[in-house]
């Protein structure tokens, strides 16, 4: 399988270490399966330095699966909100090696704001989520997990 990370920089060996807290699945290195959603992560370095890069990874996801903890989001549910809820917050991350699940983007991103400034509730929230088909991501939480399994095969300048 072929993974994509949307940046300003060619990211050969990810290091977990530069990841900022308070995003989606917490701190970790966040990949995806659809190259055009790591195109669409490049934008603000692209409006800022004028280009953005996609690194692109190999892994053998059955080992994978087969090798590390997991915790899978099929779908925008309830489980993945009160997930997202607590990363967002710095309250949890959880003890896994991989979190993939639906991404917050913009259309998903105006529900959760809806949601955190407390003017829908949870119900409404899920109701309205359940119309949106998630971008996958991948966020790598082990540094270990990474330098195993993730493979650097080229870069895209955007």
């Amino acid at each position: 399988m072929i993974l994509y990370h949307g940046s300003r920089y060619t990211i050969e060996k990810p290091d977990i270490s530069f990841s900022r807290n308070n995003t989606d699945f917490g701190k970790g290195f966040y990949t995806t399966t659809i190259k055009s959603q790591a195109i669409n992560w490049t934008g603000r370095f692209k409006r800022r330095f004028g280009y953005g890069t996609v690194s692109m990874y190999d892994i053998d996801e059955l080992d994978l699966r087969k090798s590390v903890s997991i915790l899978e989001f099929e779908t925008y549910s309830e489980p993945w909100l009160e997930y997202i809820v607590k990363c967002r917050r710095g309250e949890f991350s959880g003890n896994y090696d991989l979190v993939i699940g639906g991404i917050a983007n913009d259309d998903v991103y105006n529900t959760l704001t809806l949601f955190f400034r407390g003017y829908i509730g949870k119900e409404e929230a899920i109701k309205r989520l359940r119309y949106e088909k998630p971008n996958i991501q991948y966020c790598f939480k082990n540094q270990v997990v990474i330098d195993n399994y993730l493979k650097f095969t080229g870069m895209e300048k955007i």
